[in-house]
């Protein structure tokens, strides 16, 4: 067949003509292949008695079995552990990777961003990655890079090395880009209708656009709120039972909590003052403190308390 390899009846075919004095161009045109081709099929299969079909072929075959590379190994699932079964691992960590692909991730970063999530540890180097996931560093780089900007994942040095991690505060994360993203939406949509013209076609969808985003980021925090309501109690009655103003690091260290679960409790008591009742709290130079809501008592009552 023109173009693809020598079969055993072209070959069949140049051992006849080289046999009858035909040069290797003649040669080439008639099997409708590049003079090279043929040259190189007779410089390379030659042997001590000339050029034989047979013993090409047979050559030929065995070089290309010798170039083959093995199989590349499964995937290998982070160790199971646990009593853990590894083949479940294997089909969840797929069904993970697709689920997030059909989100609209890329392959390759749902790939990462499910290898660091089912390791028990939630970190590797790139290195382990690229090895776990038999693709190149520079893959893992590309992947990475995007995760970050999706604030998915973080980086940590480890020495010399860069190590990829995806933690309990992740989530925060991941909403937190989120209410950015949707505020960003917002607010460019809300310039584009007032550019526009409400009163035109263009200006119309503009605005939709931007009440929309404006409204999915009132139910994400809504539900934020909801989510941290437990955390930013705890955050004031350990305010309360210091008596003191502490920082975010002395709250962090006292109730155990990475220090961005405590800011956002923190944050949350601040801008939604009504869900401790009677208590809020204020920061004065780093510092917070838990103080009573004196807006719910009349000036009589205050006075009367000595305020």
């Amino acid at each position: 067949m023109p173009g693809g390899r020598l079969t055993l009846e072209d070959r069949r075919l140049i051992a006849m003509w080289l046999k009858d004095g035909l040069g290797y161009a003649e040669i080439a045109r008639r099997l409708e292949r590049p003079t090279s081709t043929i040259s190189r099929e007779v410089a390379r299969n030659s042997g001590h008695s000339g050029y034989r079909a047979d013993e090409a072929s047979r050559v030929t075959g065995e070089r290309a079995r010798r170039r083959r590379k093995p199989p590349a190994p499964e995937t290998a699932v982070a160790s199971p552990g646990y009593g853990r079964d590894p083949e479940a691992m294997r089909r969840f960590e797929t069904d993970f990777t697709e689920m997030m692909v059909g989100t609209g991730l890329p392959r390759m970063m749902s790939r990462v961003l499910a290898c660091l999530a089912v390791s028990d540890g939630g970190v590797h180097t790139a290195a382990e990655l690229a090895q776990r996931l038999q693709v190149s560093p520079a893959s893992i780089s590309n992947a990475v890079a995007y995760l970050e900007t999706q604030a998915m994942l973080k980086r940590e040095r480890d020495g010399r090395r860069e190590r990829y991690v995806v933690d309990e505060e992740m989530p925060q994360r991941v909403w937190a880009e989120s209410v950015r993203s949707n505020r960003a939406w917002a607010d460019i949509a809300r310039r584009g209708a007032e550019v526009l013209g409400l009163s035109t076609p263009a200006g119309a969808r503009m605005d939709d656009l931007a009440r929309f985003h404006a409204r999915i980021n009132e139910i994400m925090l809504d539900d934020r709120v909801a989510i941290f309501v437990a955390d930013a109690v705890t955050v004031l009655a350990a305010l309360l039972h210091a008596g003191r103003p502490l920082s975010v690091a002395a709250l962090s260290d006292a109730l155990g909590w990475p220090s961005e679960q405590v800011s956002t409790a923190l944050r949350v008591a601040v801008e939604h003052p009504h869900i401790a009742g009677p208590v809020t709290v204020v920061s004065t130079g780093g510092e917070y403190r838990a103080v009573a809501l004196v807006e719910r008592l009349t000036a009589a009552q205050l006075a009367a308390l000595g305020s």
